[in-house]
This record gives C-alpha cells, structure tokens and sequence, in this order.
C-alpha cells in the first residue's frame, strides 16, 4: 500500500515507543519497573472526579462550540488572569484534546512548509516531530544555564520560537529576567513565540513567570500552552487548552473543526475543575521528597550526575562519563534488569537519561534506581 511522502519519513515518538515496549513486556508477565515516562500514583483531584459526576446527571451532554463551551472558556480565562496574570478574554482561549493538539494547531497556523523554528534541547520529542509533519525546519540549539541577551542574538533566523518553561525534562524554570530577554528578542527579530506552560503547578522552587504576562503579549504574538497531564495527574483524560491573541485562536478552530471538532464536553468540564483546584500541595511534597531520595541514592556516582530540578515529574541525568550510547545503555538495562528508561538520544541529548520517578510506590523507586546504579557500576568498573 502506498503511504504518504510526509508520513513515510516520519517515525512513532521514542517516549511513547519505550513506554510501549514496557507495557508489552508487563502483558507477557515479565517484570519491569517502567521509569520511561511519568504517570502519577496520584489520582484526579476530588473537584474533577465530582464535576464529572455531576455532568452525567444531566439528560445530555451537547455538542459545543470548536473552541470550547462559552462557560468553560470563560472559566479558564478567569483562571489564567487570577493565577497567571495572563489578561486573556474568552476568545482567546481554545480547548484541545491535550497540549500536542495545541502544538500541532499553533504550528500549522503560525508557520508555512520550509519555515525554521528554534528548539532548545533536551527537547520534549513532540516539538521536533510536529514541525517535522508540518515540513517545517527544527533548529536545535543547547539549552543553557541562563538564557542571556548575548545567546539570544547568536540564534540563526527562524519565525518561531518554542520554549518549555517549566523546562521537560531538566526541570529549569524561567527567571523574570530570562523572560524579559525572551520578550525584547522577540521584538528585536519579529518572531512569534510558543510556550509551553503544562508543568507550571509541578514547581519545587522558586516562581514561575508567563510571558503572555506582559501587557505586549499579543504584539508580541505569544501563545501558550497548557494541559493538567502531569500538573493534575489526569494522564490519560487528554485535557488541554491554548492562551493565544483571538485572530489565531480563530484559525486554530478553523482547523480544529474538521479534525476533532471540540473537545468531549465531559473533559472540558473536568479541565475547568483542575485549573480551579488549585496547586496540588500534597502531590508536590510527595514528588519533592521522591525527588530528594533518588538525588540521595545517585549522589556520589563518578559516573552519573543529577541535577536537583526546580520543577517537573523527571529527573534529567549525565552519564556521559560512563557512555554517551544512552540507547544502548538503556536497551541493555531493561533488557538485563528490567528498568524502563528515556535514553537522552530520544531528546536531542546523547549521554544522558530520563527518569520518570512519580509512579509506583516508594518500594518500587528505591529498587529502580538500585538497579541503574548496580547495572551502571558494573558497566563503570568494567571499562
């Protein structure tokens, strides 16, 4: 059968391949902790699960508007202005089946076949994918420590810049300074901005800052991206929405509509319920002292350094000392020990790895991350 010229050069997303890998593994009654990606042991906020409860009482469920209920809409425009200070009317928010959806919809909107768009690695793998189906040019450039004016002005020409702030998957969060360089480069160079705010509730310390806080946000062309996967543990509710001036949240349903059309009523209902719970302060402390034991338990390895994460559900780890194969490594450990990781190559980063350390019990974590150690030893000792 004949496939498609843009489909054919395109390859399944390393992340959800991995995963995939581990869960047919687990089907075959084989035993494997899975650290390739991140699912919470928490469940849904009790004000989500009790929204949607309430809405199955009701006779129906209508259809609604592509861009989302007008009610919904308004909610979610009230809630990024209260904690986001993001001056959003209804117009400017739209609905989607999960951030990828926004991503996809942002691009095609703000960008044409040939187009460059600046991605800073480690990168999530879907920014480079979609720009890839669109037959846009991915530009990837090093995350740095600081974003500083100097590295702002070495980047090549591009119309679109994405960033990640909070930061998957090395936890870096924005500071207000950062974010103020971001906005003049902008202006500077006349590029447009997508920013992708999903971990903006999973922060351990310090402050989060949205560009689309400016009053220019508009002008400057700022959409944002949000989704409450990982921020509300609803994983698998695919509940997202997008922050952007009126004119491209109207062509982004223009091509929403014949996609998907809206969103399920009953998932819009249950996204308005998250974002109004607020922070999920117990979540945090547990992910925060997750955090801290497995900084603990690496801590002193000549071969691999960890980062502490000011934010986010992964810990993000160089083991270039060891081998920059991350692929290999971590093929041979699930395959040996039976530990699922993200290997770096999968994120424009060789010689490093991700580790989703938010599922499971505390049992399970510990025996996990004994396993990397005891398999990255032998392999170290080896050499």
């Amino acid at each position: 059968m004949n496939i498609s010229r843009r489909i054919s050069r395109s390859q399944p997303l390393a992340t959800t391949a991995m995963h995939g890998r581990a869960d047919a593994m687990k089907a075959r009654g084989e035993s494997v902790i899975d650290f390739s990606i991140a699912i919470s042991h928490f469940p849904a906020p009790q004000a989500v699960l009790d929204s949607v409860r309430q809405a199955l009482q009701q006779a129906t469920l209508p259809y609604t508007a592509v861009g989302g209920d007008a009610s919904v809409r308004a909610r979610l425009a009230h809630h990024v202005a209260a904690a986001h200070r993001i001056p959003a009317t209804p117009a400017e928010i739209l609905i989607t089946n999960g951030a990828k959806q926004a991503l996809y919809q942002a691009l095609y909107t703000m960008a044409d076949p040939g187009d460059a768009v600046i991605i800073f690695k480690p990168y999530w793998p879907a920014y480079v994918a979609t720009c890839k189906l669109l037959e846009l040019e991915p530009l990837l450039v090093d995350l740095p420590a600081q974003i500083t004016d100097e590295i702002l002005d070495s980047l090549p020409p591009a119309r679109i810049l994405i960033i990640n702030n909070p930061h998957n998957p090395t936890g870096k969060v924005l500071s207000e300074a950062e974010v103020a360089r971001i906005a003049a480069w902008l202006k500077r160079r006349g590029a447009r901005v997508i920013v992708d705010e999903s971990y903006d509730q999973l922060l351990f310390e310090g402050r989060h800052t949205s560009l689309a806080a400016r009053a220019d946000w508009r002008e400057l062309g700022v959409v944002t991206l949000y989704s409450v996967s990982q921020s509300h543990a609803m994983m698998g509710w695919r509940a997202g929405f997008a922050v952007a001036p009126a004119p491209l949240v109207t062509a982004m349903e223009t091509l929403q509509g014949p996609i998907t059309a809206a969103a399920p009523m009953l998932t819009q209902l249950a996204l308005a319920a998250a974002m109004e719970s607020g922070q999920p302060a117990a979540m945090l402390a547990d992910y925060r002292h997750r955090r801290d034991l497995v900084l603990d338990l690496v801590h002193g390895l000549p071969w691999l350094s960890m980062a502490r994460p000011a934010s986010g559900a992964y810990l993000w780890a160089d083991i270039s000392p060891l081998t920059r194969d991350t692929i290999g490594f971590c093929e041979q450990l699930l395959s040996q020990r039976g530990v699922a990781l993200m290997p770096g190559e999968a994120l424009g980063a060789p010689g490093h790895i991700r580790i989703g350390y938010i599922g499971g019990d505390l049992a399970t974590l510990r025996r996990g991350v004994q396993a990397i150690i005891d398999f990255g030893n032998q392999l170290y000792q080896a050499a």
